[in-house]
Order: structure tokens, then sequence, then C-alpha cells
């Protein structure tokens, strides 16, 4: 239960607010019950995009393919080929993803704004609750209706479905983010952050690696015992999972003050935080551009598999996960030792280590090891620009304007994540790899340089 006190942000110091590194935060028990949340929370978004794909290729691309009709003069208006099965299934797949992005893009903002004037923990419990139901629903669209542009209704539904589990996670992230401050003691922040950084990678690799098998068992076991459709039982679990462990969660709010303040209003407050915090603008800005690059990264990776012989285009996943892995021990070498370095200097080094690794990506492409070994490295080199530029935007972020920032942060991030997936390809086309890396690990170093490094701290 929220109790309506000032929240003491410097709250006297015991034994284990002195000591730093994961064991130190993994001891707090309501940062622990916050932590569960977020893994349940999630696995359940990564479950819920296998899910929907699991659906498509069960149920609505299983007849011969259309040749003619609605659909495929869609896809012929896009110049998307579905000749083939797979095309189809990546054709309706998109338009998850689409419905998935659009909130994401557009709504981070101003749910940052409500999740400030509502308290934070009610915010994460609520929008867990509503999702659990949401997933409820999805069983519904496998039962038979009318079609539109030869697809069945059920699809249409999942769309709609989609989006408003986009509408409400833009709700749980900046409340997320805010809490965490409100938890723990200013001198764990990095670590808690770094354990953050670590389980969401964890998450992305365990929900997409898994999910499908784990829907399939589900189907299976469930089916044998005579229920049908348990692959629709994991959401609903995860979502109520996490909604539960962050219910327990005991914090301590300072009191919304009361002001008659439109929406618009508290959100130019939030944009003017940016304008008078130098060091909250800045990390704000090096998250964009991280979250740029690994975009991009996610598209190249394709060119730079085709170019090994052991891999192939089909398995750019690869180079992916191996990201993922220097990520996360990126994220925990931070942890354990981050707070003895300068923040500063913490980021210039990880945008010199990714412009360094992108270099050399080029200049090694076609070498198996080589290129597994610098994606990892840059992964280290993404912990290490991202986790203090995090923490250093929850420490100088006002409490009452945590979840605006946030918000805003979440925008950009999507937008951040979005435009590079559609122009890199285009640019990769026309100028070949190499440029195209050349240019990124110069955007890195020049960004590296702004951190004057070389200054005292």
């Amino acid at each position: 239960m929220i109790r309506n006190t000032r929240s003491q942000p410097n709250p006297p110091l015991s034994e284990a607010s002195r000591s730093t590194g994961l064991q130190a935060v993994l001891v707090l028990p309501e940062f622990r019950k916050l932590w569960l949340g977020q893994i349940f929370s999630q696995l359940a978004d990564k479950f819920y995009i296998v899910l929907m794909v699991f659906l498509i290729a069960q149920y609505w691309v299983t007849a011969p393919l259309p040749s003619d009709g609605a659909l495929a003069e869609a896809a012929g208006a896009f110049r998307f080929s579905i000749d083939s099965r797979a095309q189809l299934i990546t054709l309706l797949a998109t338009g998850i993803y689409v419905a998935n992005t659009i909130p994401a893009m557009v709504l981070g903002l101003v749910a940052g704004v409500w999740a400030d004037r509502w308290p934070k923990r009610e915010v994460m419990v609520a929008s867990n609750g509503i999702r659990a139901v949401l997933t409820l629903l999805a069983p519904l669209s496998l039962m038979d209706g009318p079609e539109w542009l030869g697809l069945s209704w059920g699809y249409w539904a999942l769309l709609v479905i989609t989006f408003l589990e986009s509408v409400l996670t833009q709700f749980f992230a900046p409340a997320e983010q805010a809490a965490i401050p409100m938890l723990v003691p200013t001198r764990q922040l990095l670590a808690a952050n770094s354990l953050y950084q670590a389980t969401s990678m964890g998450a992305t690799i365990v929900g997409f690696a898994l999910g499908d098998p784990i829907l399939r068992l589900l189907k299976f076991w469930l089916g044998s015992i005579g229920i049908a459709n348990g692959e629709f039982a994991l959401l609903p679990l995860c979502y109520g999972l996490a909604a539960l462990s962050i219910a327990w969660i005991r914090v301590e709010e300072t009191p919304r003050q009361e002001r008659e303040q439109t929406v618009w209003q508290e959100m130019a407050d939030g944009m003017q935080v940016l304008r008078e915090r130098p060091s909250v603008r800045s990390a704000l800005l090096q998250l964009v551009l991280l979250y740029s690059l690994l975009a991009a990264l996610y598209v190249l990776a394709i060119s730079l598999a085709s170019a090994i012989q052991q891999l192939g285009p089909t398995q750019f996943g690869t180079l992916l996960a191996m990201s993922g892995i220097g990520l996360a021990v990126g994220a925990v070498a931070v942890a354990q030792v981050g707070h003895r370095f300068n923040r500063r200097r913490l980021a210039s080094t990880g945008l010199g280590t990714i412009a360094w690794s992108l270099v050399l990506l080029g200049q090694l492409r076609g070498s198996l090891t080589p290129t597994l070994t610098l994606c990892a490295v840059l992964g280290v080199g993404s912990a290490l620009l991202a986790i203090p530029a995090q923490t250093t935007i929850q420490e100088d972020t006002p409490e009452a304007m945590r979840g605006k920032v946030f918000g805003l942060q979440n925008n950009l991030i999507n937008i951040a994540l979005s435009l590079p997936l559609v122009l890199a390809g285009a640019v990769v086309s026309r100028y070949g790899l190499l440029p195209v890396l050349w240019v990124l690990a110069a955007l890195a170093l020049a960004a590296a340089l702004l951190e004057r490094p070389w200054e005292r701290c």
C-alpha cells in the first residue's frame, strides 16, 4: 500500500545500502518485487509477439496462397511478394509489428504525464492486470466470422488487441522507471539499472528463443488433459504474476500537489526539464544515439552474416544474440565496479568501444570468430553507455517529473529504433556495407569526443 508521505531519497544508510553491486540490490525486498514483476512483464511482451506469429502460421496461413483478391492487391501495392507461405506469414506479422509500434512512437509523453498524476504502483498493477484480461480475449479470434480483405475477422481483432496492449505498455514503462529511484538508494542505482538491463536482454533472448517451443508444449500438454488451445494460457499467467508481484510493493511516494494544469502544459513541463538540466538532456541524447546504432545493426547483421560462409543471411540472429550476451556481461560488470568510475568517462569509453567494433566489423567481415567476438564487444560498449545514462536521468530528474521524462524517453527511443530499420537497408543497398559501418562508427566517435574524457572529472 502506498502511503501518502514524503519520500526519503536519502534514507539512513544501513550496511546494505552502503554496499554496491548486484548482491546489495537484490537484498532490497521492495526492489526485488519490482524486479520480479519486470521479469514476468518482459517475458510476456516477448511471448506475445511469438504467440501472434504462431497463431498466424497455425490458423490463417494454412489454405492455398491467394493469387488474386484484396490481400494480393494490398501486397502488390507495397511491392511485397506473397509467393510463398513464409512471405505471407511475414506480411501478416508485419501488421502485428505496426500495431505494436504506433503507440510506442506517439503516446509515450502523454502516458508519462498520467504516470506522474497517478500512484506509480497502481499504474503498474493496473497496466499488467488489464493486459492479462486482454490476452484472455485472444482465443475468441479463432471463432468463425466474416472476412475483410480476404482475412478472417479474428486477425483484425488481434491487431486491435495488440494496439491496446501496446497502449498499456506505454503507461507501465515510465511508471516502472520512475519507481526504481523510490525503492533503491542513490548509491545503488547504477547496480539496479545494470540488473534491469541484463534482465531485459535475457528476457528478449529467452522469450524469442523459447517462446515457440513453450507454446507448442502448452498446447500439447493441456490438450492431453482435454483443455483446448492451451497456448493461450501463457500470457495471462505472465502478466498476472507481474501484477501480483508489484501489488505487494510498499513504497513511500511524495503526495502530488493539486495543480490546475492541462495535459499539454504538463507535457511542456517535461520538455522544460531537458532545457534546464544539461545532464539529463545529454544522457537522453546518448540513449537515442545508442538505440539508433543498435537498430541499424539489426539490419546490417543480415549483410554481415551473408558474408560468413558458416552462417548465411538467415542466421543473422546469431550475431544479434552475441551482442545481447555482450550487453548482459557488460551490465554485470557495470553493476559490480561501475561506481568506481566517472560516468562521463564510462560513456565515452562505451562510445569509443562501439566505434572501434564497427570499424573492425567492416574490415574483418567474412570471418566467423572475429565477427562474433566483435559483436559481443559492441554489446559490452552498449552497456557502458546505456546504464550510466539511464542512472543519470533517474538521479537528476525531479521526482514529480520522472514519468514525463521517461515517457518522452520512450517516445524518442522507439522512434530511434524504428527509423534506422526503415533506412538502413536502403542505404546499404545503394552504398554498400562498409561505408555505412564507417559512418556509424564516425557518429559514435564524435559523440565520445563530445564527452571530453581527457578533462579532469
